[in-house]
């Protein structure tokens, strides 16, 4: 059995990313499973994970990955270091054809490299196996609930990236008291939504259908988990069908102001297609009826289906108001404003339990077919390049992507 070395290379990207692929007792479990896999990782002064915890399991610590067949990291690879020749298995955000990335693209064919993306392994029933979308969930729904306690002036809680991890965070929470009266929509049952939930299912919020959530009132904090049926219809009033909606959404529109003018929370973990109507327009929000104060879009599609999110915030600054008068941005705390929490890479802020339930799902979904048999061409469909410096027959639509002339 011929060794397979796989290399953890150190993120490069600015603002620096603190997650690993791996953390150091998931490449030892590696190195365990997989025997003919040996693990290497370079050194990194900005991972979540010190070098040092790395050694201590007995994993090699090295400047170099040259000598890695296969190497894998997070975010986007920098240009400068790509390794010709090579494996890599990283978000590469390119497969919309992300215009910002299209070099990165360019480079990876001419250095012939294999690019496996995270984002498009899926299984033989064609579903996503990978990401940080439980993650992002966890963190946006614990955000939004931040928010609306500093927004209203009811609580407090401290932020997720200055607590130490998933624990203190979850612990931050047990310390509120909520307002009777208060009550929260969710949209999304993907992993970003069931994350969602895992915060939810935490909180003393009592789950509501959602006829009893627009109908009825409440001594206890409620929330309700919308399905799709749940908040678009057909414009000619004809039952819904998921099927339809999915290939001709243009016949549906949104109905969701019936939760708007109920809710004081808006969590949205839906996933979103650009033909798909908008959920929440500048008219909804202008509304005199519209009732909600906060907008945790964890989806974060900017100028999408939600149209207080004008823009993706910081971890540092992550609140931003809305003035549904305008529909600009202004102070997230003036009277009259929407809050917007739209951070779009929420798993940093709790990086080590991010990278540890990223890793779980590597060593389980993907490394059995990375480093075994792959009968179902999990790895093949998911890579968009080869080792020949060309374009795999499941990505050739990137070609005119890549040949764009650009000024």
């Amino acid at each position: 059995m011929n060794q397979v070395k796989l290399g953890i290379i150190r993120e490069g990207k600015t603002p620096p990313d603190k997650r690993v692929p791996l953390t150091p007792k998931q490449c030892k479990l590696v190195e365990m499973k997989f025997p003919q896999v040996k693990v290497f990782v370079q050194e990194s002064e900005v991972r979540a994970f010190k070098d040092e915890e790395y050694s201590a399991e007995g994993i090699e610590v090295v400047k170099d990955l040259s000598d890695c067949d296969i190497i894998m990291g997070v975010k986007e690879v920098n240009i400068s270091d790509l390794i010709p020749q090579k494996k890599f298995l990283f978000f590469s955000h390119t497969i919309k054809k992300q215009p910002y990335n299209r070099n990165l693209l360019r480079a990876i064919l001419e250095k012939k490299i294999q690019l496996i993306d995270y984002e498009v392994l899926k299984s033989k029933e064609n579903k996503r196996i990978i990401g940080f979308g439980r993650y992002a969930g966890i963190v946006g729904a614990y955000n939004g609930i931040r928010a609306y306690g500093e927004k209203t002036g009811s609580f407090q809680l401290k932020p997720a990236h200055e607590c130490t991890g998933r624990k203190e965070m979850e612990e931050e929470l047990q310390h509120v008291d909520f307002p009777s009266d208060m009550k929260l929509v969710l949209t999304g049952f993907g992993r970003v939504g069931y994350g969602a939930r895992e915060i939810m299912d935490l909180l003393p919020f009592t789950e509501v259908s959602p006829d009893e959530f627009l109908a009825e009132k409440f001594e206890t904090p409620v929330f309700t988990h919308l399905e799709i049926e749940d908040y678009y219809r057909r414009k000619d009033g004809k039952p819904f069908s998921k099927a339809e909606f999915y290939s001709t959404p243009e016949i549906y529109e949104s109905s969701f102001t019936r939760y708007s003018e109920a809710a004081d929370i808006y969590i949205a973990c839906h996933f979103w297609s650009n033909k798909s109507p908008f959920i929440l327009t500048a008219d909804d929000l202008k509304s005199s009826k519209n009732k909600i104060q906060v907008v945790a879009d964890v989806s974060c599609d900017i100028q999408g289906p939600i149209a207080s999110t004008l823009r993706p915030s910081k971890i540092a600054d992550p609140f931003y108001g809305y003035d549904p008068k305008t529909g600009e941005e202004c102070d997230w705390k003036a009277t009259g404003s929407i809050t917007v929490m739209a951070v779009d890479n929420l798993p940093c802020e709790l990086p080590k339990d991010a990278s540890e339930d990223f890793g779980n799902e590597l060593i389980k979904s993907v490394f059995p077919h990375l480093f075994g048999d792959d009968p179902d061409n999990i790895i093949g469909r998911g890579s968009e390049t080869d080792l020949n410096g060309n374009l795999t027959t499941y990505f050739a639509y990137l070609n005119d992507y890549v040949n764009q002339v650009t000024a």
